[in-house]
């Protein structure tokens, strides 16, 4: 029988972390690489993703950062072939690339709409749907879409992001019901307040952060590496019958 701390060691494993050159997508990397894994990085920003792979590296592991537009099918399908073709697998499968922008709701283009829309949801689609038709021949695999509190509770001047969001909520269940029969698991991890670029312009606002900090009962920001547990956690055999779950990472903020 495997001892509880041999589930949580993931040396051998191959985790894809799309948006995995900064902030969430980092810190989830970093967390995987130290349980062991090898990881692949997807993310479009060049510079990034040398930086995410050197410490990814310094972890000791084995990682690539590979160019990916995670809303253009062909380049997730070159991923996906690129990370195969590397590892030899893939065991698991985190989808963190996300965009947001700042629009009141009668002000907010088609156009814009349909760029964070693409880029959060569509792109967890199509990474999600290259990556599970390897699972499936496989006959196993973990596929985590991080979604946001927003999904929940909405967020004004924001509701592509929400709504993008939301939508991926839906789409991790709905495979994790569709696909347990391959023995692919799917799941969601719903940060709350982290502290990365996406949120900077709302931390420089002295009224807001006092608000929002108040309303954390941990009192502080979250920081990437506050997902890294329950990543390595849902990455592995520590979470075997796991699976159509949310979890949410805010320091109790939506129950204060």
């Amino acid at each position: 029988m495997t001892s509880t701390l041999q589930k949580f060691d993931l040396t051998g494993h191959v985790s894809v972390v799309t948006g995995g050159n900064r902030g969430i997508g980092l810190g989830i990397a970093v967390g995987l690489a130290r349980a062991g894994a090898r990881i692949s990085v997807w993310g479009r920003d060049e510079e990034n993703n040398r930086a995410a792979e050197e410490v990814l590296r310094a972890e000791g592991v084995d990682a690539i950062a590979v160019e990916c537009d995670v809303s253009d099918h062909e380049q997730v399908d070159r991923a996906t072939r690129v990370t195969v073709e590397r590892f030899g697998g893939v065991d698991s499968c985190f989808a963190v690339a996300g965009v947001n922008s700042q629009t009141p709701f009668v002000d907010t283009t088609l156009e814009e709409f349909r760029r964070v829309v693409g880029v959060n949801l569509e792109g967890t689609f199509l990474t999600f749907q290259a990556v599970a038709r390897h699972m499936v021949d496989r006959g196993s695999g973990s596929l985590v879409a991080v979604s946001s509190i927003s999904a929940h509770s909405g967020q004004p001047r924001s509701v592509h992001y929400a709504a993008s969001k939301a939508g991926i909520g839906a789409l991790a269940k709905s495979l994790a019901v569709e696909l347990a029969r391959y023995g692919v698991r799917a799941n969601t991890v719903v940060p709350g307040w982290i502290e990365t670029d996406m949120i900077a312009p709302f931390l420089a606002d002295e009224k807001f952060v006092d608000r929002v900090i108040r309303r954390i009962p941990q009192r502080r920001w979250g920081r990437p590496e506050d997902l890294a547990g329950l990543a390595v956690f849902l990455a592995g055999p520590a979470s075997g019958y796991v699976t159509g779950a949310e979890f949410v990472v805010d320091g109790g903020y939506t129950l204060f």
